[in-house]
């Protein structure tokens, strides 16, 4: 049975992946697909994405939009911060201390972080190694934007990914390889991981809606030529793979694969928060 739970975790959360990856080096990098998809916002007697000029539209979708991730980040940073200072403040052996911290409301704050401290440092590290992958595969892969190449009036000839990929050293000047802006929205799949390990029910919720801001990110830099289809795609596989596997570190794989709670299971949850993590 257990062998059987083990399983079915790793083909969801590994093997959907590297099956979606397959799917879209096939029918994206290999094909002209990507042209064909930006080929319908680009205008070819301007020799513009109309919308790459539209001030409103790129404020609200690229400026914006990366208050999301970017408030989660510093929240998650500041929790892991605060985390560390109950434990140093030694409260609960300074009544006069307790008691000024429980009068304007500091005390519950300090406790709630201090309890998820294993949380926050996961949400801090996941967001951070998923950034730091996506920009090694930008530098290591060189791929310019559709509205740098010869394609859409740019000086440069449009080549894939894998045709410059350097494993050891930077490939070139090329930057638009995986989605960086998409990978912003991805980076949330963080909080489904946390979600999991408490059993929220409406843990998928969360992942639905990391994936939905993923895509909603990449696909309007698509529309002002910034970025081809498959990169938001490949951001997206990038940065699940990149949050499981620190999920995995933090958490372990028997935590992450017990079924979320249902309405009317009791909710008595064993903190698992280890002193001194």
């Amino acid at each position: 049975m257990l062998t059987a739970s083990r399983s079915r975790f790793y083909w969801m959360n590994f093997g959907i992946p590297l099956a979606c990856a397959a799917v879209v080096f096939l029918l994206f990098d290999l094909t002209t697909i990507d042209i064909a998809f930006n080929n319908l916002f680009f205008d070819p007697v301007t020799q513009t994405f109309p919308l790459d000029h539209v001030h409103l539209f790129e404020k609200i979708t690229h400026k914006w939009a990366r208050i999301i991730p970017n408030w989660t980040g510093e929240i998650a940073i500041v929790g892991a911060l605060l985390s560390f200072l109950w434990p140093l403040l030694k409260a609960e052996k300074r009544p006069k201390l307790s008691a000024f911290l429980e009068k304007i409301k500091v005390a519950p704050v300090l406790r709630f972080t201090s309890k998820h401290r294993r949380d926050f440092l996961y949400v801090v590290f996941a967001f951070a190694i998923s950034t730091g992958l996506i920009h090694y595969l930008k530098g290591h892969t060189s791929v310019y934007c559709p509205i740098e190449t010869t394609q859409y009036g740019g000086k440069i000839e449009h080549k894939e990914w894998y045709e410059n990929f350097d494993l050891l050293k930077v490939a070139g000047d090329g930057r638009c390889w995986p989605g960086g802006h998409a990978s912003g929205g991805f980076t949330m799949l963080a909080l489904y991981f946390v979600a999991r390990r408490y059993r929220w029910r409406y843990s998928k919720a969360v992942m639905y809606g990391s994936l939905a801001l993923g895509f909603v990110y990449g696909t309007t830099r698509v529309l002002q030529g910034w970025h081809y289809m498959s990169h938001t795609f490949w951001a997206g596989i990038v940065v699940w793979l990149a949050c499981l596997l620190t999920a995995l570190v933090f958490y372990g794989r028997a935590r992450l694969d017990v079924p979320v709670l249902q309405k009317d299971e009791k909710r008595v949850l064993v903190a698992e928060t280890q002193p001194g993590f």
